[in-house]
This record gives structure tokens, C-alpha cells and sequence, in this order.
């Protein structure tokens, strides 16, 4: 009997996984025996990193919608049917000023990335999963999408709207058999959170009752559940991953 959080032989679409987070996602996903595509930007990273661990690599730039659409359509050629997204694209923009000093180009430059690249890739794969009958999509938020970083307008503002396009859209495809769900994050050991500056560092680790950043595994064993067949019951929802910093 297959387990139902096995991911042994699924196709699964990890965007953004050059590095920090989606790389750590990849290379885990591999190991649990998923036919991994890794996409990003960096090709060049994702060919160092294939070379290391069986996965497939495709470029992609987020901030064009026919190089996204056309990811999709040659994963789904050359590779097989996406049964899993994990969208880690992310970027945090200009930060560390109040909104009064908030550069417009960069918002939108975030916005482009962040939220309407993640919108295009949902729409790009998730009909071909509800015809199948089956698929799992999980958006890689922050608890700034929740909760709101000062000096972080524009990432805190377009997690939270990927916040809220999961559950729009897990909402219109819950009776397809696709879930699509988000994780919100603290802060994590990774090149993004390496950025901030220590004034920052200290801010955002103070405010998690743990103490500490999470570590890059952490979030890829909950994203591996996510998408496993296991977590049927849930869509339009957004996972904590926060070390105690969130709720509810």
C-alpha cells in the first residue's frame, strides 16, 4: 500500500528554487522520490544543483506571463502532469524606510513577482489538475502577509494578497480535488533573511516566543505534507510556520 504522504514518482513544480527556501524544498522533495522540476530565474544555480540531485531545470522569469504559461506547457510535455506546485518565488524589495519614502517603481516591481507572477502560474496549471481530478498547489507567504512588517509595505502587502488569492481560489476548486493552500513563514535562515539589517534582525527575532529563525528543513517537511495526498481536507488555508509568533 502506497502511503498517503508518499510523494514517490509525482511530478512536482518547484519555482523559485535556485535558492534559500525552494532550493531546500527541492532537494528534499528528491529524496522523498518526486520527480522534481526546479525552476528560477538563475539557470546557472539550478544547474549546479541538478548535478548534485536528480531534477529536472527549467528557466523562468517571473515578471513575464508567457515565460511562465510556457514553463508549464513543457513540464507538462516533457516531463508529465504536475500533480504539485510549490511557488517560492519571493522577493522583499526596497525596505527600511516608512511609506512616505516608498519608491512606487520598486512596489510594483514587487507586485509583479510576489503576487501577480503567483497568480499567473496558478492559473497556468490548475485547470489541467481539476480535469485530472487531482492537485495540490502551495503558495510560500509570510507572516508579514499576515500580521504586517513596518518598513516592509510592499512585501508585507502583496503576501498578504497572495494570502487572499489562496483562498479565493481554493474556494472556486474545492470540490475538483485540487487544494491550494499557503505557508506563512517567521523569519528563516536564509540569503532573504541574511538581507535584513541588524536592527531589523533584532526586531523580527524578538517578536517569536522560540527565539530563534526556522530552518529551511522545517519549512520543506511541511510543505512536503501539504502536498501529499494526506492533507486532503484542507484548501484555501494558510499553514504557521512561526515558532510560535502566530496564533490563529
Amino acid at each position: 500500500m502506497i502511503e498517503s504522504t508518499s510523494l514517490e514518482g509525482q511530478v512536482i513544480l518547484v519555482t523559485g528554487a535556485a535558492s534559500g527556501i525552494g532550493k531546500q524544498i527541492a532537494i528534499d522533495l528528491c529524496s522523498r522520490g518526486a520527480k522534481v522540476v526546479a525552476s528560477d530565474r538563475n539557470l546557472p544555480a539550478l544547474q549546479e544543483i541538478s548535478h548534485k540531485h536528480s531534477m529536472s531545470v527549467y528557466e523562468v522569469d517571473f515578471l513575464d506571463e508567457k515565460s511562465i504559461v510556457d514553463l508549464v506547457s513543457k513540464v507538462e510535455t516533457e516531463v508529465g502532469a504536475i500533480s504539485a506546485v510549490v511557488n517560492c518565488v519571493g522577493i522583499l524589495g526596497k525596505n527600511g524606510d516608512p511609506i512616505e519614502f516608498l519608491d512606487i517603481q520598486d512596489f510594483d516591481y514587487v507586485y509583479a513577482v510576489n503576487l501577480r507572477g503567483a497568480v499567473i502560474l496558478t492559473k497556468s496549471v490548475i485547470a489541467g489538475m481539476a480535469q485530472r481530478g487531482y492537485g495540490r498547489i502551495l503558495h510560500i507567504a509570510s507572516i508579514s502577509g499576515k500580521e504586517g512588517n513596518p518598513y516592509l509595505v510592499a512585501y508585507s502587502a502583496t503576501k498578504a494578497g497572495l494570502i487572499g488569492m489562496v483562498k479565493s481560489v481554493g474556494k472556486e476548486y474545492a470540490t475538483t480535488g485540487v487544494t491550494i493552500n499557503a505557508m506563512a513563514p517567521a523569519l528563516i535562515e536564509s540569503p532573504m533573511s541574511a538581507s535584513f539589517s541588524e536592527q531589523q534582525m533584532t526586531a523580527l527575532k524578538s517578536k517569536i516566543p522560540m527565539e530563534r529563525l526556522g530552518k529551511g528543513q522545517e519549512v520543506a517537511d511541511l510543505a512536503a505534507w501539504i502536498i501529499s495526498p494526506a492533507c486532503s481536507f484542507t484548501t484555501g488555508f494558510t499553514f504557521d510556520l512561526s515558532g510560535g509568533r502566530a496564533t490563529y
